[in-house]
């Protein structure tokens, strides 16, 4: 399965206004803030800074206080407009034993912990009717991320069969929203660069 997205820094003033009421009319409901801190690594025998790979592990807290965890392994981009790639996404069951027990078993086997990245994350979702009357659905996510700001993401999934349609439609939408200059670093890389740290590996794009 691909993940399909693209990332935006939101606009200032009433540009920014301007996106989220535009959302807002599709029907995009943001839920509460969630915290998430992500935590990338690096493989032990290759560079994924230079592979385009990413390895992570999520730690998502919301208001119950208990931590959520998930791994995800996302392969290089597949495309020169947006951020597509390959992505695997097993989920823990709650609770921080899991999540250590997980990170003790990468640094057993040799990953090396590269950076964390610390956000605040709202998210809504929209259905949008499709041009052969199917139905797109979106994930919009608003971030705060710690050090870089506010940004957007629209995310939708593919498979084989479908990855071509998905892209040209979710650049359509983000366009309708008045959203065109997209980011296609990732927080990981522009916090990287903005701090000027080596990477010791972990995927920069």
């Amino acid at each position: 399965m691909y993940e399909v997205e693209l990332k935006f820094p939101l606009p200032p003033g009433g540009d920014r206004d301007a996106v989220l009421q535009a959302l807002a009319n599709r029907g995009a409901a943001f839920g509460e803030p969630v915290t998430q801190v992500d935590v990338y690594y690096n493989h032990p025998v290759r560079d994924f800074a230079e592979t385009d790979e990413a390895l992570r592990v999520r730690i998502v807290t919301g208001a119950d206080g208990v931590p959520h965890g998930r791994m995800t392994y996302k392969g290089p981009k597949v495309d020169a407009d947006t951020k597509t790639r390959v992505e695997f996404e097993p989920k823990l069951a709650a609770g921080p034993n899991n999540v250590h027990a997980l990170t003790e078993a990468l640094r057993r086997l040799g990953f090396r912990e590269v950076f964390t990245v610390t956000k605040t994350r709202r998210t809504a979702e929209i259905v949008v009717e499709a041009d052969d009357a199917a139905q797109r659905n979106y994930e919009v996510t608003r971030d705060a991320v710690e050090g870089l700001g506010e940004y957007l993401e629209i995310e939708t999934s593919a498979d084989d069969g479908s990855l071509s349609s998905a892209r040209t439609a979710l650049l359509a939408f983000a366009a309708d929203l008045g959203l065109r200059a997209s980011e296609r670093r990732s927080y990981l890389g522009l916090l990287l660069e903005q701090s000027e740290t080596p990477t010791d590996g972990g995927c920069k794009t």
